[in-house]
C-alpha cells in the first residue's frame, strides 16, 4: 500500500502495531472492504450451489451465465453481468485468499465504488475485447459455429484488472518484480491448460489484456484519486 508523506502519525502508529491478531487486519470485512466482503459472500454461495443443487439446474445457469460468444450474441448482458459470480469446479477458499491480496488493498486505498469500478471494467472490456473477434470470424465462416460454444465464467478478468492497477501503485523499486510475477502466473495459468485450444488461446489474451488495462489505464486513473485514508479505511 502506498503511504503518503502527509499522512497523520497516530495512522502509522496503527499500521506498525504488532500482535498475534494484526493480521486480522487484512482480513477482508464488511466496514473496512463491503466490496470485496460481499463479492466473497456471493462466490461463497454460487459455489455452494453448485456443489449442492441438482446438477441439471447449475448446468442451465452456467451456459445461461457463459460470455462464449454464441451467448453474447443471443444476451449480451444477461451474460456479463453473470459470467463474475461463478467458480466452477473450484475451491472457493483459494479466491478468498487472492481478493485479500490483490482486491481488499484497493479498496482500503480507494473505497468500494473505485474497486468496483476497476474490478467490472476490466471484466466487461476484456470479455469483449477477446470475444468479438470470435464472433467475427465465426460470422467469416473462418471459425466454425462451435467455437462460439465454451463455458466462459469466472472471475479472472476482474482480478487480474485489479492486480495490474496495484502494480502500478506499487513503489517503484518493487514494481518490475511484481509485474513480472503477474505475467509468470498468466503464463502458467495458461500452460496448465490445453495451450493450443481455441479457448485457452482466448482466455490467455484475456487475461493479458486484462492486466495490462489495469496497469496502464486502471493504475494511473487511480492515481488522480488518490485520497488520504479514513479511520475505516487505515492500513
Amino acid at each position: 500500500m502506498l503511504l503518503r508523506a502527509d499522512r497523520p502519525i497516530p495512522s502509522i502508529a496503527v499500521a506498525r502495531r504488532r500482535g498475534p491478531w494484526a493480521v486480522l487486519r487484512y482480513v477482508p470485512s464488511p466496514k473496512t472492504t463491503p466490496f470485496t466482503f460481499g463479492y466473497l459472500v456471493v462466490l461463497l454461495g454460487t459455489t455452494l450451489l453448485l456443489r449442492f443443487a441438482d446438477p441439471a439446474l447449475t448446468d442451465r445457469l452456467l451456459l445461461l451465465s457463459s460470455t462464449d460468444a454464441h451467448n453474447l450474441w443471443r444476451r449480451p448482458l444477461t451474460s456479463l453481468l453473470t459470467s463474475a459470480i461463478w467458480l466452477p469446479g473450484e475451491s472457493w477458499l483459494p479466491y478468498a485468499v487472492i481478493f485479500a491480496i490483490a482486491v481488499a488493498p484497493l479498496e482500503r486505498r480507494f473505497g468500494a465504488r473505485h474497486t468496483a469500478l476497476v474490478f467490472f471494467s476490466g471484466h466487461i472490456v476484456a470479455t469483449l475485447v477477446t470475444e468479438l473477434p470470435v464472433m467475427a470470424l465465426i460470422s467469416a465462416r473462418v471459425l466454425p459455429s462451435s467455437a462460439g460454444h465454451w463455458l466462459d465464467i469466472g472471475v479472472s478478468y476482474g482480478f487480474f484488472t485489479t492486480a495490474g492497477a496495484l502494480v502500478f501503485l506499487l513503489p517503484r523499486r518493487v514494481r518490475l518484480a511484481a509485474l513480472a510475477a503477474m505475467e509468470a502466473f498468466i503464463a502458467v495459468i495458461w500452460l496448465s491448460d490445453d495451450p493450443v485450444s481455441l479457448d485457452s488461446i482466448v482466455t490467455l489474451l484475456g487475461h493479458a489484456f486484462a492486466a495490462h488495462f489495469g496497469l496502464l489505464v486502471c493504475g494511473p486513473w487511480l492515481r488522480t484519486r488518490i485520497r488520504r485514508p479514513g479511520p475505516d479505511s487505515a492500513g
